[in-house]
């Protein structure tokens, strides 16, 4: 595996590479071009600098999270080839600068969806949680707001300002929208760029709705297995694969991780996992906690046994943590507890290594 820690940027993160690059056993970055409109061509030369900066701090940068679709490629409206064509000559441009994974998502409007940015726990941390009783009687702008209002004033990647100043269009966009419209935009986008992305040695890997259920009432669907098995369906390519995201998928208790993990693994489409582990109080009532498999509902031990069973060598990073130790910053995005988080899974990595045998 490649382990890889989320990085913002020098413009938007407080976290240095160098401080990344002390952390034990940490491999590269995953980045993006955070100041590049949805929708418009991202160019090489920004991460080619991004990735000769890693590199001055022993770090690569082969991945991407994440090249975000237009709406209008969602919608299937007339404008989507023109933003069809244009997410290929990111992807053309990504690949000279030696990216090897692109992850995005094919969620309406909302990237990610959660209630309480801070939740406190037991011990004083404070987490990212989602508790659907507290959606109920709240319109998508009083959830914008309440995001907007408790992010420390750092951007928050799918809840940009600028692309939520037309909120109520988009939800005008997506009546009558239903997932088997949605699934027909998400087959279409990947018809038209998946040749493309397998042409310049990108593998694409979609990632779960977050959390797998509709948020006021937009379509899901990236929610389960089912789910999966149909984009695999929509192009013949390992460059057609998805982003295993255990927080994402593990907030339905129904989902086998492990069990995904081997079954699109042998398929040769899982490109990318984010690992986190979380605690599912009832169905959609959960919170974020330490990586660790006892304190949440998520065994760690068997899905980084599944991703050994496969043979998984891609990225992997520890995806979202909680603020300890006094910390403040981007909230899921601290230091300490994804530093935390990475040498817990490096642990479990070596530990079946030694087992089982190397990789």
């Amino acid at each position: 595996m490649r382990m890889n820690f989320r990085w913002y940027g020098e413009k938007d993160d407080p976290i240095t590479l160098t401080q990344i690059d002390q952390i034990p056993g940490m491999d590269g970055i995953v980045s993006a071009l955070y100041d590049i409109p949805v929708g418009e061509v991202w160019p090489a030369e920004p991460l080619l600098q991004m990735k000769q900066e890693a590199e001055k701090h022993h770090l690569v940068f082969k991945d991407l999270e994440s090249i975000n679709v237009h709406e209008d490629i969602k919608l299937g409206l007339p404008t989507r080839d023109a933003y069809i064509e244009n997410y290929i000559t990111s992807l053309k441009n990504a690949a000279k600068a030696g990216i090897e994974v692109v992850c995005y998502n094919f969620m309406p409007i909302f990237d990610w969806t959660r209630t309480d940015l801070a939740k406190p726990l037991y011990d004083g941390s404070t987490c990212l949680a989602y508790d659907y009783h507290l959606v109920e009687g709240k319109t998508p702008q009083d959830m914008v707001h309440e995001i907007l209002d408790n992010s420390h004033g750092f951007s928050m990647p799918g809840w940009e300002p600028e692309r939520l100043q037309s909120l109520k269009a988009l939800f005008k966009a997506y009546e009558g929208m239903d997932e088997e419209h949605l699934r027909e935009n998400l087959a279409y986008f990947l018809k038209a760029v998946v040749p493309e992305a397998e042409a310049c040695g990108i593998k694409l890997a979609i990632h779960p709705d977050d959390p797998p259920i509709s948020v006021f009432g937009l379509p899901r669907i990236v929610k389960n297995e089912r789910d999966l098995e149909k984009i695999a369906a929509m192009v013949d390519s390992e460059s057609n694969g998805f982003t295993i995201c255990t927080g994402s998928l593990g907030s339905n208790r129904q989902n086998d991780i492990p069990h995904i993990i081997r079954k699109f693994g042998r398929m040769k489409r899982v490109h990318f996992i984010h690992l986190r582990n979380v605690q599912v109080h009832e169905p959609w009532v959960f919170n974020e906690v330490a990586h660790k498999s006892a304190i949440g509902s998520l065994d760690m031990v068997d899905i980084v046994q599944a991703l050994y069973d496969i043979g998984f060598d891609g990225p992997i990073r520890p995806d979202h943590g909680r603020m300890i130790w006094g910390e403040e910053g981007r909230p899921g995005y601290g230091l300490y507890d994804r530093a935390l988080g990475a040498n817990y899974i490096c642990g479990l990595w070596d530990a079946i290594n030694r087992l089982c045998g190397p990789q």
